[in-house]
């Protein structure tokens, strides 16, 4: 029976992934409007609190009001819930509930986790959110920990337990979003906290799924397809990204003491991890190179894995088309990576969502380009690279974002709920309407075409 059959709602599991998300940032927006959020005491315009309930709840970390300055512990704790009810996906809510009450999960949740993991069928699907909380809470209270051991020496008992609470969870969402102000900047020299922040951002970035194949590995005693080509991916990443900011930043560009090569290699290392979708950073990006900016911006668009709390065009899809074009070149008629084929709808897929995403970014890209005024030392790369962190859901900035106008700030918003929830999901919950009213699946008369 297909799915249309057994949902009885008249909008489609899809069409309420992306409601929820929106309903989510709509009500954290409204909730920061509140005074009683704001260290002032004042009421937050709307598209400030709304922009920043988007940041939160898409795992970004771009805001236009500083996160310790503005928001009073209440407004943090808010935004805290958000990143991590955006980082886990909002459909976990309803999981910790059914887990707490001890109820059974009815099937019309079960599609709708179902579509939000992207999985084949329904078997399963319990088992598999269950693990993503246990592994979830498991990671972030270790990172807490950990960050604990250098915070409370240095911030006190009470604020030293609630930074290390909160950038844990930042971190491993992928989210950015600290409480010191300057990000990590004031970590530079503190390989420690950012190794740990690493290791979170890293966690949160490849994949449940993939780290279900890691654990199961002793049993198994193999990996899918898709876990070797994201661990593949991201590694190669990890390493070619710091070398090439070690190359780009030499010659007295860095701003690390070339004295410290401990601390300069944390940072370099730093640079390569948070560039994809984390958006903490422990150098400014305004002193950066030329091309150390256009290779983040790289790392910005391609993100992490699929199933993960990152968003990007995603590790997998990246290697799919690495992959393609290798066989291409080899005069293979198929995509071929670690003795298996990949299916020729998935390879259809990768081309289709970075031909959308690319698109979609340089037009964002040219119109704020045109709305946002720029003084004159400032260059396109300035709006290109806030644009690809907010569909990256990175949270990077060179400066531009507490400068948005109006307009700025809600295409900025578009991108990063577009991000987090999937340019194919945006499309089908548009379109699905439409699909169906043509007759669902129908087929238009077939032509040869001719590429290259």
């Amino acid at each position: 029976m297909s799915k249309e059959k057994r949902w009885p709602f008249k909008i489609y599991p899809i069409q309420f992934i992306a409601l929820g998300f929106a309903a989510i940032i709509l009500l954290g927006g409204l909730l920061l409007t509140l005074p009683v959020f704001s260290q002032s005491g004042k009421a937050t315009p709307f598209i400030d609190a709304l922009f920043t309930a988007t940041s939160a709840t898409c795992v970004t970390g771009l805001t236009t009001l500083t996160t310790s300055e503005h928001w009073n512990m209440g407004g943090q704790l808010i935004i805290m819930i958000l990143i991590e009810v955006g980082g886990l996906g909002f459909m976990m809510t309803p999981i910790i509930f059914f887990a707490i009450l001890r109820k059974k999960v009815g099937l019309m949740t079960r599609i709708i986790l179902q579509e939000s993991l992207n999985l084949d069928s329904l078997s399963g699907v319990m088992k598999l959110m269950y693990y993503i909380l246990r592994f979830a809470i498991g990671f972030q209270l270790a990172g807490a920990i950990l960050l604990a051991i250098d915070f409370v020496p240095t911030y006190g008992t009470a604020k030293g337990i609630w930074y290390a609470i909160f950038h844990s969870i930042s971190a491993f969402c992928n989210a950015g979003f600290d409480l010191f102000g300057d990000s990590l900047i004031g970590f530079q020299e503190n390989p420690y906290v950012l190794f740990v922040i690493s290791g979170l951002i890293i966690s949160g970035g490849l994949g449940f799924m993939v780290w279900q194949d890691l654990m199961n590995y002793h049993k198994t005693k193999k990996l899918s397809l898709h876990s070797k080509l994201a661990l593949t991916v991201s590694l190669s990443l990890l390493v070619v990204g710091t070398i090439v900011f070690y190359i780009s930043e030499s010659g007295g560009r860095f701003i690390v003491d070339d004295s410290q090569p401990l601390s300069r290699f944390a940072n370099m290392f730093f640079m390569s991890v948070t560039a994809r979708t984390a958006g903490y950073f422990s150098v400014d990006y305004g002193n950066v190179s030329q091309a150390g900016i256009l290779f983040t911006i790289v790392l910005m668009y391609i993100g992490g894995s699929p199933g993960s709390t990152a968003g990007g065009l995603k590790t997998t899809t990246f290697g799919v088309l690495l992959v393609r074009t290798i066989s291409m070149l080899k005069g293979r008629e198929h995509a071929e990576v670690f003795r298996r084929t990949v299916r020729p709808s998935v390879v259809s897929k990768a081309l289709t969502l970075f031909f959308i995403t690319l698109s979609l970014c340089i037009a964002v890209t040219m119109v704020m380009s045109i709305t946002e005024i720029l003084p004159r030392f400032r260059g396109i790369e300035y709006v290109l690279f806030e644009t690809f962190s907010a569909f990256g859901t990175v949270g990077l900035t060179m400066g531009l974002t507490p400068t948005l106008s109006v307009v700025g700030k809600l295409l900025i918003i578009s991108l990063m709920y577009i991000g987090r929830v999937g340019i194919l999901t945006v499309g089908f919950a548009l379109t699905m309407r439409l699909m169906k009213s043509r007759g669902g699946n129908y087929k238009l008369p077939e032509e040869n075409v001719m590429i290259g």
